[in-house]
């Protein structure tokens, strides 16, 4: 293999490599290490009270500094919990005729980067610092590309901080060591989602897998990603939405269903989209909307208790409140709050007039109902900083919503509004066969007009109605924003794993970015 892609230090790092197999040490062992300590667990618990509980431990994690002081060493190993320090001297850890593995592997062998196990037994050092008195080291994984550098000072204050995106989200691993904090974010989102798992499973909701390939993209109205089955030479869909899945459950006796569902949508990205997302979708028989404001109000506040132990949260420059109740305001009030212009009573060609008049470009091949979308979404949508449930939505806007019980032309759906962005979409569910089909027709109609984000017919969802769905609420609360408000963060990308990103321009799966951002 040619190595005239590597730069000088992944060079020099695979020249140890070889020094260090030439002198029986493998860089690579398959063996079990018996780490019996982590940490945090270590520095949260150890005083001379307590030492004897620490008399011997093992420890293991990536080395993030080493301070050579000749004969002894001191190296900060990072592992899942946190940093500690080991107290490395060579008369410790080698016996008179192993001397020279001290500079064959401690002091020429090790990396900034290199995982190790240590044992020994913990200490307070005179500096006052908590640390392992080692007396083994263990190379248990040799890193062969340098990490960039991030300097901390004895507070845990980052100095040089890596912050190029790019970097970041591409090389989501390296990120996650030198930014250890962005754990926490993860962390974070692991718990919200068990927390609403638990809020669920307590009231006896019924977790449930639905289709990711599908024959018809419904559920939603959006571009979905086409693939092929060749066994049955048929095109496919990654889902959109898994909607009216779970709605056929709930047409076959199941009373409250619901799934953590990866959707995907071949449409924008930006600060609050990815192609590839999870939604929260469940649905509840012999329930209504006015129901699901209010559960939805307590989910809320559980999640927020559980992360933060409050029901106020900073987000950004603002703290936002998640004590219930929310306010409350119908999507035609709240266009006229901002904008002053009654939209009620317009129809397409008036709603035309009003988005010339408000400069809000739109294209010709949408009806009423994506006019008022757009309207709302320009000029509402981003004033709306506390929870706000926006209610009562026009029927053109919403093909799968049950027609409101008193006022008409309007449906029963809501959308909950946080920090000027869209956190979850819910409905009392249209049940009644006739009426779906008149509006999946409807959507078709605008399918031919060129709107490729109109729903397609889906006739076996309309077969599953007419067999009769009990009065039904549904809702969709998309997970990737609201851990983004839970955990502060700007950024769908920063509570993605892996965001979506465009492959990179060299086809060679080793660069040197690392280098180049240590380098700088």
């Amino acid at each position: 293999m040619s190595l005239s892609h590597l730069s000088e230090q992944e060079l020099i790092r695979r020249e140890k490599l070889t020094k260090l197999q030439a002198a029986g040490i493998d860089p690579f062992p398959a063996a079990l290490y018996p780490v019996s300590h982590f940490s945090t667990e270590i520095k949260a618990n150890y005083t001379e009270e307590t030492k004897d509980q620490f008399a011997q431990v093992c420890v293991a994690g990536r080395i993030m500094s080493m301070n050579d002081k000749g004969k002894v060493f001191f190296i900060k190993i990072q592992d899942s919990k946190g940093i500690i320090q080991l107290y490395v001297r060579r008369d410790d850890i080698y016996p008179e005729e192993d001397k020279s593995m001290w500079d064959t592997l401690i002091k020429q062998g090790l990396d900034l980067g290199d995982i190790i196990g240590a044992t020994g037994y913990g200490f307070i050092t005179k500096t006052g610092e908590t640390s392992i008195h080692a007396q083994t080291i263990t190379l248990l994984t040799k890193s062969l590309k340098p990490l960039p550098v991030v300097k901390r000072d004895e507070e845990g204050n980052v100095f040089d901080a890596v912050t190029d995106p790019e970097f970041r989200y591409r090389q989501r691993y390296a990120d996650l060591i030198i930014n250890p904090e962005v754990k926490d974010t993860f962390v974070k989102r692991t718990k919200l989602v068990n927390t609403i798992r638990e809020f669920l499973n307590t009231q006896g909701a019924l977790e449930v897998d639905t289709p990711v390939l599908q024959s018809i993209p419904g559920g939603a109205a959006a571009r979905p990603f086409i693939t092929h089955h060749n066994a049955l030479d048929i095109p496919l869909y990654l889902r959109i939405a898994n909607e009216l899945y779970l709605k056929r459950l709930i047409v076959g006796g199941f009373d409250w269903v619901y799934e953590f569902s990866r959707n995907f949508r071949n449409e924008g990205m930006d600060r609050t989209h990815n192609p590839e997302f999870t939604v929260l979708e469940w649905y509840t028989a012999y329930k209504d909307y006015f129901w699901m404001m209010e559960t939805t109000e307590q989910l809320f506040e559980k999640i927020a208790l559980a992360l933060h132990g409050t029901t106020e949260l900073p987000v950004g420059d603002r703290t936002i409140s998640f004590k219930a109740p929310f306010k409350r305001i119908s999507i035609h009030d709240a266009i006229k709050e901002n904008t002053g212009i009654d939209v009620s009573d317009k129809d397409e060609a008036g709603l035309r007039i009003v988005c010339k008049e408000l400069k809000i470009d739109v294209p010709n091949n949408i009806g009423k109902g994506k006019l008022i979308d757009e309207i709302f979404g320009a000029t509402s949508e981003h004033t709306y900083i506390q929870p706000t449930f926006i209610i009562d939505y026009p029927v053109e806007m919403s093909p799968l919503t049950k027609k409101h019980r008193s006022k008409a032309g309007l449906v029963e759906r809501f959308e909950l509004m946080v920090n000027g962005k869209e956190i979850a979409n819910a409905y009392s569910e249209l049940n009644d066969p006739i009426d779906q089909r008149d509006r999946f027709e409807e959507q078709s109609a605008l399918m031919a007009r060129g709107d490729d984000e109109a729903m397609f017919i889906d006739y076996d969802f309309l077969r599953a109605l007419e067999y009769g769905m009990p009065p039904t609420s549904g809702i969709g609360i998309g997970i990737d924003r609201l851990c983004m408000l839970m955990t502060n963060q700007v950024s769908i990308q920063d509570v993605l794993f892996f965001p979506q990103m465009r492959p990179e321009k060299t086809n060679n799966p080793s660069n040197n970015e690392s280098t180049e951002i240590e380098s700088n």
